[in-house]
């Protein structure tokens, strides 16, 4: 089983190939570059470097979403034109939940946040039962407040990673009321592998789609949607 993964959602940048549970190569770029100047030369980068044959890929898994609207579009996109080049299926893994899966084997509640401008951060909460990820509250987009209330509710001791940690700390230093922890730079952001890893499981599971069934999952309106709609209700 060998597997290309795809992660544009965010600020980084990442590229892997796994081949039967091993991780053949990874480029993850964390850069002010476009994803579109980006991607697919990574892609090209491992191609040459692993002597991969594109045409042994029996599927892609991508990050699908949620995450920055252009982000998500390059790598749906990218995506799509490899799996209607390849005829291999698009593997379609949650954005937030391969975030998740960088802190495999934590005890303690895992709490990504992504952020989405506006007050507001794409999240979800999560924990590993021995090797599996379960999903505790499902990826959503809400008032970072919201999210910290619920870990307070809870009442376990969570660790945040993300990029809207650094948007969101002292908010959520003046908030939570349990044992809190930020995950170390090597593990805070997303990475392709994980994508990956993630992707093999959901593929095992029937859940895959046709490069012209793929669709990012945005999980809310883009600003230029709002502002349309608001300007109807006017």
């Amino acid at each position: 089983m060998k597997i290309l993964a795809l992660d544009s959602s965010g600020l980084v940048a990442s590229v892997a190939v796994m081949e039967n549970d091993v991780t053949v190569a990874e480029y993850t770029l964390n850069y002010k570059k476009t994803h579109s100047q980006t991607l697919l030369p990574m892609l090209d980068e491992i191609r040459s470097m692993t002597e991969l044959d594109l045409s042994s890929i029996d599927a892609i898994a991508v990050a699908s979403g949620p995450g920055s609207f252009t982000g998500l579009r390059i790598g749906a996109a990218t995506a799509k034109g490899l799996g209607l080049a390849l005829d291999v299926p698009i593997i379609p893994v949650p954005t937030v939940d391969s975030l998740a899966y960088n802190l495999y084997g934590s005890k303690q509640l895992i709490c990504p946040l992504m952020d989405a401008r506006r007050n507001q951060v794409y999240t979800g909460l999560y924990t590993f039962e021995g090797s599996a990820l379960v999903t505790i509250e499902p990826q959503c987009a809400v008032d970072i407040a919201d999210i910290i209330g619920k870990i307070n509710e809870m009442g376990k001791a969570v660790i945040f990673l993300g990029d809207g940690v650094c948007v969101y700390q002292k908010k959520i230093e003046e908030l939570i009321h349990v044992q809190y922890d930020f995950a170390p730079s090597c593990c805070n952001r997303q990475r392709a592998a994980c994508v990956a890893a993630l992707g093999e499981k959901l593929y095992q599971r029937g859940v895959m789609q046709t490069a012209a069934q793929h669709a990012p999952d945005y999980l809310r309106l883009s600003q230029a949607e709002r502002e349309r709609n608001q300007s109807k209700e006017v």
